[in-house]
């Protein structure tokens, strides 16, 4: 596909939130399995799920941009699920563990899309897109912690 000089800065920021998306999916996918407790187990299935929906959007975002999407997430998305496998395996509290990656993830997950909104100047139907994300993404953040305490 061709794309023009002015959207391949949108395309290249929508691929990297695409591809963190990806893996936070896998991510939940995976630590799903781990969990203990069925109130988390249902959580982190609709974490998934929201970001399997994200995902989805910001494919129609590209695709609007004359570009094709990328179709997996990071070799760091991968090293960190191995990580949490180890960190699960080691720890007495699974679901504690679960909770403070999750943490970790979700604020991750924010920074990085302040860090693409900041420096990129997306259209206005994208930017509105992103902001409903990234306000998803700290709503879960704000779930999360306080499931954390509970744990």
């Amino acid at each position: 596909m061709n794309i023009s000089e002015k959207n391949k800065e949108q395309v290249d920021a929508l691929q990297e939130l695409l591809k963190k998306n990806y893996d936070a999916e896998a991510g939940y996918q995976k630590v799903m399995t781990k969990a203990e407790s069925s109130t988390l187990k249902s959580w982190l299935q609709d974490k998934a799920a929201s970001r399997s929906h994200f995902a989805n959007e910001l494919d129609t975002q590209i695709r609007q941009l004359n570009a094709e999407p990328v179709s997996s997430g990071t070799t760091s998305g991968s090293l960190h699920r191995t990580w949490i496998d180890v960190k699960t395996a080691l720890s007495s509290d699974t679901d504690e563990s679960i909770l403070e990656e999750c943490i970790r993830g979700e604020k991750a997950s924010i920074s990085e899309y302040e860090d693409q909104i900041s420096k990129v100047n997306f259209n206005a139907e994208t930017r509105n897109v992103l902001y409903g994300q990234k306000e998803r993404i700290e709503s879960s953040l704000n779930t999360v912690e306080s499931l954390e305490e509970i744990a």
